[in-house]
């Protein structure tokens, strides 16, 4: 009987201890301060900020966005000259690319076709759709069909499961991948701009978890029933994994694996591959040619996987020494998706990806 009542006791006090610690948490991330220091680039932190919009009745996405079970979110397909960002034009079309160009399935014989993907930098964010990278890079190669599949707020994960979703039947000649480290951050997530799957390593092997992803309705019905104090925990683990560089060597691990595996499944297809990286922000408007930290992983792992490479920092330099001033916040305006295009251009002529009947005439 004495067993029993302490045994009662001890979960009576355990329970309360658990109403104390949630409750606090609540109130605690109810005041913003509190919140500004304690929320960070975390599952818990994004899945807060995006209630928070919601509960505002602000957009859950962009109005150009709709849900989607397996990746969470895509664009929605057959959007017609919607004015974004101020005063650009928005078009997809039917499949959801961007722009309102319609690409045959099957391929036409003869057809060059470049699949391009890539989170809001190539879809284009900030800009109209004849401005993005895509648009000048067909432009910029008479005969060939570049494909605009960028999402915004993707990280590559989200890109491995567009591809093998849309790849096959597209009947792509390359496949290109417009790569930002920080797209590598979001391979961890659970939830960024909305829930999202996530691949765990499991022996070595990708496994995908956090699917069929859950409506925004389904979504903000379980929000009440979430424990912020495990919020909480969550916040504070990630703080520590970041000072401990424990979250890099898993971010790099997961990210090479998911990164391997769309290099295959473009092959699977037929296609060549080819990886871009993509300088921003700072990277724009430096003046030396040394590589960075990321842009050292970056091209280390694409010459050890012989994935072809394209690094276009130095077109941006040389047209920096000609005057051209570059955005060093925000997304890319028209004159940094051309300067791309051209460096990319140069690349798949060079590295024979497109054929050298496809380039403009001199």
């Amino acid at each position: 009987m004495k067993r029993l009542s302490r045994t009662v006791a001890i979960a009576a006090y355990l329970a309360f201890l658990a109403v104390v610690f949630e409750g606090g948490s609540r109130l605690l991330l109810s005041m913003p301060a509190v919140r500004a220091r304690v929320e960070g680039p975390d599952d818990a932190s994004f899945r807060l900020r995006w209630t928070r919009r919601k509960s505002g009745d602000h957009p859950i996405y962009y109005v150009f966005d709709e849900h989607d079970p397996v990746r969470g979110w895509r664009s929605k397909p057959n959007v017609r000259d919607l004015v974004v960002h101020g005063d650009e034009i928005l078009n997809t079309n039917s499949r959801g690319a961007r722009g309102r160009r319609e690409h045959a399935q099957p391929k036409p014989k003869g057809v060059v076709r470049v699949l391009v993907f890539g989170d809001s930098f190539t879809f284009g964010d900030e800009v109209s759709d004849d401005e993005t990278y895509c648009a000048y890079l067909e432009e910029l190669l008479p005969g060939v069909e570049v494909v605009n599949l960028g999402v915004h707020g993707y990280g590559h994960d989200q890109m491995l499961l567009y591809l093998k979703e849309v790849g096959a039947p597209y009947e792509p000649d390359v496949v290109l991948l417009g790569f930002l480290y920080d797209d590598m951050e979001r391979n961890v997530l659970r939830f960024r701009d909305f829930a999202k799957p996530r691949y765990e390593l499991r022996d070595g092997a990708l496994v995908l978890t956090g699917t069929p992803v859950p409506t925004p309705e389904e979504a903000l019905a379980r929000e009440p029933w979430r424990s912020r104090f495990s919020d909480v925990l969550t916040m504070l683990d990630q703080r520590r994994r970041a000072r401990s560089g424990q979250a890099k060597e898993e971010t790099e691990r997961l990210s090479t694996a998911i990164l391997d595996e769309f290099d295959r499944t473009a092959v699977g297809f037929g296609a060549r591959t080819a990886f871009a990286y993509l300088p921003v922000w700072g990277e724009l408007t430096r003046t030396e040619a040394s590589r960075t930290a990321r842009e050292t992983f970056f091209f280390q792992y694409c010459r050890t996987r012989g994935i072809q490479s394209m690094y276009l920092q130095p077109f941006f330099l040389a047209r920096a020494r000609e005057g051209v001033k570059f955005k060093a916040h925000g997304h890319w305006g028209p004159v940094e998706h051309r300067t791309a295009a051209e460096g990319m251009k140069a690349y798949l002529l060079e590295k024979g990806l497109i054929p050298r009947r496809s380039a403009p005439p001199p």
